[in-house]
């Protein structure tokens, strides 16, 4: 069985907890319109449904980073090793995980739902495997990321991310409004634990560290990630695959396939993944400017990738409302994107030969 740790790191040297918007923030509405916004204009963008990044923190990130990119595998080549893991797979824990998720009034990053929401995430970690050392990913807001790590075999120094975000916002009233964030973003929180507790039960050994990553504030302008990155600036990472939004297909059911700010070879893999392991078609689409955390590895020369629950960015129409609730996720469908989750893992980790 894999060790595993969960991780604490701090975005910026003296990083200190304090209001987030107690000062405006630079917020970029393009890679090239950026604009200081205060709090209200900042939830402003929320109800106007315009995606946005807060940059004010990590404009090394944005112009000082790069990386050079790893071989990388873009067909699939482990089913026999893969296979044996999706016999795992299972609806209870996360329908289990979900459904106390959803019970919090809303995930809001820069409140004491979020921050109770991130608690409620360490602690099951925690709790499901006890010998875990627990910490957190503290942020300037309440709401902490937390990490995951599986360590490698080999090549220990190199990092194979798979993410998603937690918190969940009512976009007619972040900071107070009823978001259950049943779909948006629950569905990949409880996914990528799925994946983890398959990984944790299993005897297979992998090559690279694995890290599984909950990120806070992506609603706020994709903050926890954007903090996690600059973090990561010296770290050897290979590739992220996040996750946003898995549980609510379209018709005809499809996995989408993130196309702009994402990287070729690792959108090729997801594809040959989808149609392995899943009984899916794949298409393609672009999501736009800051549509999810994978955009902040992509900024960092990360290869990213992110295959979506369909093919349509604003299908459910449920999402940033009281709507997004627990009924309304097709657990069948949102364990399609574990078992891609898991050969991608397999794939790009690569597994112990001993």
């Amino acid at each position: 069985m894999w060790r595993l740790i969960v991780c604490v790191w701090f975005a910026a040297s003296g990083l200190a907890l304090d209001n987030l918007y107690s000062h405006p923030r630079l917020i970029a509405l393009s890679p090239t319109h950026h604009k200081w916004m205060n709090t209200t204009q900042v939830h402003g963008l929320m109800r106007d449904g315009q995606r946005f990044r807060d940059i004010t923190d990590i404009q090394e990130l944005l112009y000082g980073c790069s990386q050079t990119l790893s071989k990388f595998p873009t067909t699939v080549s482990q089913q026999a090793i893969v296979n044996p893991l999706l016999k795992q797979v299972s609806q209870e824990a996360p329908r289990a995980m979900l459904t106390n998720l959803t019970r919090f009034h809303n995930r809001y990053y820069n409140g004491d739902w979020g921050r109770q929401s991130s608690e409620f995430i360490y602690t099951l970690v925690r709790n499901m495997f006890p010998q875990v050392n627990v910490t957190r990913f503290q942020h300037r807001f309440p709401q902490a990321s937390v990490i995951a790590r599986v360590e490698g075999n080999e090549n220990n120094g190199e990092i194979v991310v798979v993410s998603a975000h937690q918190d969940s916002i009512n976009q007619q009233d972040p900071q107070n409004g009823r978001a259950p964030g049943a779909d948006d973003d629950g569905s990949d929180t409880v996914a990528i634990f799925e994946a983890l507790r398959v990984l944790a039960t299993s005897s297979l050994k992998l090559q690279r560290m694995v890290e599984l990553h909950w990120y806070a504030g992506e609603e706020g302008g994709l903050l926890g990630s954007a903090d996690v990155v600059q973090a990561y600036a010296s770290k050897s990472v290979i590739a992220d695959l996040h996750l946003d939004m898995v549980g609510v297909p379209a018709q005809p059911p499809a996995v989408g396939i993130v196309t702009d700010y994402t990287d070729p070879d690792a959108s090729k893999l997801v594809r040959a993944l989808a149609s392995a392991y899943t009984d899916l078609p794949t298409r393609d689409f672009q999501c736009g400017y800051a549509c999810s955390d994978h955009a902040s590895w992509h900024e960092a020369g990360v290869r990213s990738a992110i295959p979506f629950e369909s093919q349509f960015i604003d299908y459910n129409t449920n999402i940033h409302s009281a709507q997004d609730t627990l009924n309304t996720v097709d657990f069948t469908h949102l364990l399609k994107y574990v078992r891609i989750a898991l050969g991608f893992v397999v794939e790009v980790a690569g597994v112990h030969s001993s």
